[in-house]
């Protein structure tokens, strides 16, 4: 049985991971691709290049996160860690050229198991 509980946007996060990673070698680039896909089997999504971000149902859930990502960071480069409210990250202005563009929404509905 599932149950629906309605999120908080002021309890709810956005983890925004930032990096700036070397590429100039082989081995540079491995590390560079193994970082972004750790990010990626983590279930973030890139916001822009080097930036992605997830959303996380609670400031506990994004710990859980940061320990991961912890656990994944390349020897060299380096890597931001940056953690704000959904109701922050809604307030976000995103142009394509002068087109303004929708923020990314959190999803519909948390279920609990």
């Amino acid at each position: 049985m599932t149950a629906k509980r309605e999120i908080s946007g002021y309890n709810s996060m956005w983890l925004i991971a930032m990096f700036d990673l070397p590429v100039v070698t082989k081995e540079a680039r491995y590390r560079y691709t193994r970082f972004r896909n750790g990010l990626l089997k983590e279930g973030f999504t890139m916001l822009q290049f080097s930036v992605y971000a997830r959303f996380c149902s609670s400031e506990e859930t994004s710990d859980v996160f940061r320990k991961r990502i912890r656990e994944i960071l390349p020897k060299d480069g380096e890597v931001r860690l940056l953690a704000i409210t959904d109701r922050q990250f809604g307030k976000m202005e995103i142009f394509f050229g002068k087109k303004r563009t929708e923020v990314e929404k959190p999803p519909e509905e948390f279920l609990l198991f």
